[in-house]
């Protein structure tokens, strides 16, 4: 029988899958995004405003961190 060569068990142990690779880059790439829009544009308009977004930017990388280590063996 051929082998699957998408088959996620033949990936090194440390290595990261592509899908969960995609999603940290995505939300941090949210994350500098929130950080420069607040501090660069919403500040003129409202300080608590850029205040939540860089918050909420602030929580982004640990669940980035938490989504690319999802499911890793060890």
């Amino acid at each position: 029988m051929p082998e699957d060569p998408r088959d996620p068990r033949d990936e090194p142990v440390g290595e990261p899958s592509r899908r969960r690779k995609r999603a940290y880059f995505v939300m941090m790439g949210t994350c500098l995004l929130l950080i420069v829009l607040a501090w660069n544009v919403v500040r003129f308009w409202s300080v608590p405003a850029a205040v939540v977004m860089s918050v909420v930017a602030a929580v982004i990388p640990p669940a980035a961190a938490v989504v690319a280590n999802w499911g890793r063996g060890g």
